[in-house]
């Protein structure tokens, strides 16, 4: 420890044109917050994101949206940063949650296990321990949110009427089902070939193996019927997709289902389970989660959409009250030439002491945070 220390001390005694190369290249710091930096490179990669977001969410408004939206890049980098910290003084770490989210991924893309997850982040040109970093803060940020913000909002009865009744016609929705999936495969094992000259392995010929297949399909069905739980079935055996999510496969409209299966399922109510469906994938065990009517739906049906989409309205102003007393009680320097659209007008800025003053720290702040 002490060989550190004393190899620390002689790099800062060096002078700098001797440490750096010619092609060394010294990252610009812009904004201080608390006792963390906030550097250009972040600041023009934050700004390249929102580009392509907007190309690919608004591609003929996305220049005109970008020029509106980029005077908040900083202030949302800034805003991060309180949030993270409050995080860190909350005790909050999401290790858990962390390590909960990346098995739903690895899940979802089929890996066998953590490492084919970051062999994957790797081939993809991603380093998987910044893809690691990033998924924590967002969990803190939005655990700080919920816990700071959203646990002290609350929604009336009325305020839902009124949401309701003003949204009438936006409510207006066709026809449609919910569907979950059991699927048993029937296809071959995918080759090299096969893969190339299809999307999908041909249909299993080998009659064993169908028979095993069906066999296997009647008997997770029959395991329904007697009172297993229909998602607990599909994680554990389904070969869909789905299988991580218990099956779900979202809603459908009528029209955009095979004819036999809209004409099975369009008959089914909630909760009911089809027998087995031989299909081109498989054998497939369907499970209709909600069978909605063509129309506007009651209050009572779509209570928990309107509860979420009026949570929504009431977080902005309030998450924007919040994160503007995190700045009055916070350390926080922007360099000229730089904006913070989120400042208050009570923010307190760190004034710099004269070295005369023996005692005095070199940046002083009403609070205990100016210590960069």
């Amino acid at each position: 420890m002490k060989k550190l220390l004393l190899l620390s001390a002689l790099v800062c005694l060096v002078p700098l044109s001797a440490v750096l190369k010619a092609d060394t290249v010294v990252e610009e710091i812009i904004a201080r917050v608390n006792n963390q930096i906030i550097t250009r490179s972040e600041y023009v990669r934050s700004k390249d994101q929102l580009k392509q977001e907007l190309q690919q969410q608004e591609p003929g408004q996305a220049d005109k949206l970008f020029a509106e939206k980029q005077k908040d890049v900083l202030r949302d980098l800034v805003d991060q940063q309180l949030l993270l910290d409050k995080g860190k003084d909350l005790g909050i770490t999401a290790d858990t949650e962390l390590v909960k989210r990346l098995d739903e991924m690895r899940k979802q893309m089929n890996l066998e296990s953590m490492e084919d997850l970051e062999k994957a982040a790797t081939t993809q040109g991603v380093s998987y321990e910044d893809f690691k970093q990033n998924l924590r803060n967002q969990i803190i940020t939005q655990q700080v949110i919920g816990k700071e913000v959203g646990s002290h909002m609350s929604i009336t009865k009325e305020e839902e009427q009124k949401f309701y009744d003003e949204h009438k016609e936006e409510l207006q929705q066709p026809e449609q089902i919910k569907l979950s999936e059991i699927l048993i495969s029937t296809q071959k094992a995918a080759t090299p070939a096969s893969e190339k000259s299809a999307n999908q392995a041909p249909i299993s010929d080998d009659p064993q193996q169908l028979a095993a297949a069906e066999a296997k399909a009647q008997n997770l069905l029959a395991q329904i019927r007697k009172g297993a739980s229909f998602e607990d079935i599909a994680k554990k055996n389904s070969d869909g997709p789905s299988a991580a999510q218990g099956g779900d496969l979202g809603y459908f409209k009528r029209g955009t289902l095979a004819k036999e299966l809209e004409d099975k399922t369009f008959a089914m109510k909630p909760g009911d389970i089809s027998d087995v469906i031989p299909t081109k994938q498989g054998l497939v065990i369907l499970k209709v989660t909600e069978h909605q009517a063509a129309g506007v739906p009651t209050l009572k049906e779509i209570e928990p959409r309107i509860q979420d989409a009026i949570y929504m309205q009431k977080l902005q102003p309030a998450l924007r009250a919040y994160l503007t007393k995190l700045r009055e009680e916070a350390y926080i320097d922007i360099k000229p030439g730089y904006a913070d659209a989120g400042a208050s007008a009570k923010q307190t800025k760190p004034v710099e002491t004269t070295a005369k003053e023996a005692n005095a720290k070199k940046l002083k702040k009403k609070k205990k945070f100016g210590i960069i």
